[in-house]
């Protein structure tokens, strides 16, 4: 098994996917993951529409073929009609991991009021865990990192501290984060020394 962590990003967006405006969703995930993980990893990106059976046959690809650990997409888990990400999401999954869906709400609520709107979920389907994020970028950024005081000092942890130990409990790579921007937390029998 290789050690390489294997994230998936997903971009579901209609106007973005047919070049009406340039995706900002994918750069925003491969920028935040390159100052968070300390660990080799490498991004298998897709850029679709919001239509639940492209977005399922894209995740279903992604872990069953591409062996992705970790699938991140953003975008259409809102109320509008066309917001179908969380119900695709639900349709390929073996266990739902509703921990995810309610953190990232209570950290966004600092921020909007509207974040009750949201309607991520989060899900495990084989060996990979599949998070929806917000579509924003600041709001991906406040989700997986999570909301800091004046001073820098970390006053909501983001649900990504959650996400190396869960990798670690489907079998994943162990995956090491830079403390500076997102410290994993993982029980002290499951850490293992650093690697020089």
């Amino acid at each position: 098994m290789s050690d390489e962590l294997i994230i998936g990003l997903v971009s579901i967006s209609d106007r973005a996917s047919t070049g009406v405006y340039e995706d900002k969703g994918i750069p925003a995930l491969q920028e935040w993951l390159s100052s968070a993980l300390t660990t080799p990893w490498r991004a298998e990106t897709r850029l679709i529409a919001d239509d639940q059976g492209t977005i399922e046959t894209t995740l279903k690809a992604l872990v069953d073929e591409t062996g992705c650990h970790l699938v991140l997409t953003t975008g259409g888990t809102g109320p509008a009609r066309r917001d179908v990400t969380p119900e695709a999401t639900l349709a390929v999954a073996d266990k739902e991991m509703p921990g995810f869906g309610e953190e990232m709400r209570r950290i966004s609520l600092n921020f909007v009021p509207t974040a009750i709107l949201s309607r991520q979920v989060a899900v495990i389907r084989k060996q990979a865990l599949i998070i929806n994020l917000p579509g924003q970028p600041k709001s991906i950024k406040e989700t997986l990192e999570g909301v800091r005081n004046a001073d820098g000092s970390v006053a909501h942890v983001g649900i990504f501290a959650a996400v190396p130990y869960c990798i670690d409990l489907i079998g994943g790579p162990y995956a090491e984060t830079n403390d500076a921007v997102i410290k994993a937390f993982r029980p002290k029998s499951a850490i293992r020394p650093q690697q020089s």
